[in-house]
């Protein structure tokens, strides 16, 4: 696997009024979901439990502010680290859809894949 730990979950910080996150991020992390072959866990920022973490994991991992941008994707390991992999940007959507299209072509998320 080219020495890259295959993830056992991916977790994707969101908001269901953004159209950054929804529908085009959530796709983009189920596909994601699909090729590596790993559970998807939606964390919506307006959830007031799933809330709670996703703040903590932005928080911890992520490109965190006190008005923090979603969508925001991480890689959760089976040793216990995580890995903040994208953040959406504050642009049109089609900046945010251009830089999945980056992630899902580089070496790295081919990596992931093997």
């Amino acid at each position: 696997m080219n020495g890259v730990m295959k993830p056992s979950q991916i977790s994707i910080v969101l908001a269901t009024w953004c159209p950054h996150c929804v529908p085009l991020s959530l796709e983009m992390t189920q596909r994601m979901s699909k090729d590596l072959q790993v559970p998807l866990r939606v964390l919506d920022i307006d959830d007031e439990k799933n809330g709670k973490i996703a703040d903590e994991m932005v928080k911890s991992y992520g490109d965190d502010a006190t008005d923090y941008l979603v969508p925001q994707v991480f890689l959760e390991f089976p040793d216990g680290k995580v890995q903040h992999i994208f953040t959406g940007f504050s642009e049109n959507t089609d900046v945010t859809r251009r830089h999945w299209e980056d992630l899902f072509s580089s070496k790295f998320y081919k990596g992931l894949k093997n």
